[in-house]
């Protein structure tokens, strides 16, 4: 950014003593200027000449922000940030403050960082309630519970979740995106996941040394969204080692779990039993009733009917 003194030795002809009187004078007749002397009846022509570099660096850049071409080409010294003229110990001081488009962009990024996910399409990430169509009974009640949830939601404190359950297609997947999203408004975190391949990568982090940390950063979500339960390929490790050693850390540590699945919750127990052996034994029997056992009680059931809205 140019400063005051750089601009007048650019000029090579004329005057430079008139020169500088009228850029003074352009300066000291702009509005926003104006009002700041108005403001300090006090200032000194010494303090007003001592102080010229401030006054036009800052008139030159609010006037990049009056004809602001948009965020990444903004010309000003800092990009985003838009001049702050004050007096300091009766010298202007210049100093910056982020615009609006610049506080919009950081609000963005915020709220991305509070809502992660794991093989979830983007745009169920991006869902918001306005989307959600509340066009039968058990919509709206799905609805009603997801935003008592979101009131009532208190990790760490409080672990109950959701338990959401009906055909494919009926928008379970975006309501949740859309609890995720307004929990970001709260600056509550939120992971989501879509359980079958996260199964699935974590079985190959075994060999790749990853498996420990993905499960933990998993683990630890102040709150977490299982997407379609139930659609993985069941066997006793996934159970007992995983599904049933997360569910456990979370009941512990009081960090709520929500879910989503095709199966009620009697129909997930009957996968949650039958393992890739083949058949129930009574052991496979007894975990499954022990995880179904952790879902039930810290989990509100919720039964969603409707169209397929991938039609």
């Amino acid at each position: 950014m140019d400063s005051i003194d750089k601009v007048l030795k650019s000029w090579t002809s004329g005057n430079l003593e008139d020169r500088l009187a009228l850029m003074t004078r352009e300066i000291l007749k702009d509005d926003r200027i104006q009002a700041i002397l108005s403001a300090h009846p006090e200032l000194t022509q010494e303090q007003l000449e001592r102080g010229m570099n401030e006054l036009y660096q800052y008139k030159k850049q609010m006037k990049n922000c009056d004809l602001c071409p948009g965020l990444e080409a903004c010309p000003n010294l800092l990009k985003g940030y838009e001049p702050k003229l004050s007096l300091y110990r009766d010298d202007f001081q210049l100093g910056y403050q982020p615009c609006s488009l610049k506080r919009k962009e950081e609000e963005r990024k915020r709220h991305a960082s509070l809502v992660k996910s794991l093989y979830i399409p983007k745009e169920m990430t991006e869902a918001n309630f306005d989307g959600f169509h509340e066009d039968n009974t058990s919509r709206i009640n799905a609805m009603a519970k997801a935003m008592e949830f979101i009131v009532n939601v208190q990790p760490g404190e409080n672990g109950r979740g959701l338990y959401i359950y009906g055909p494919f297609g009926v928008g379970k997947t975006y309501l949740m995106g859309a609890i995720a999203n307004e929990l970001a408004d709260r600056n509550i975190e939120t992971m989501i996941v879509y359980t079958p391949d996260f199964f699935r990568e974590l079985k190959n982090g075994i060999s790749d040394g990853t498996y420990q940390a993905k499960l933990e950063e998993v683990k630890r979500a102040p709150v977490l969204i299982l997407d379609d339960i139930g659609a993985e390929t069941m066997s006793n490790w996934v159970r007992d080692d995983i599904l049933g050693a997360l569910l456990q850390f979370r009941m512990m540590e009081k960090l709520p779990t929500l879910f989503t699945s095709n199966f009620d919750l009697d129909e997930l127990e009957y996968h949650l039993s039958y393992t890739q052996r083949g058949g129930i034994e009574k052991i496979d029997s007894l975990k499954a009733k022990r995880i179904m056992e952790r879902i039930r009680h810290l989990s509100t059931t919720i039964d969603m009917k409707g169209d397929n809205k991938r039609d």
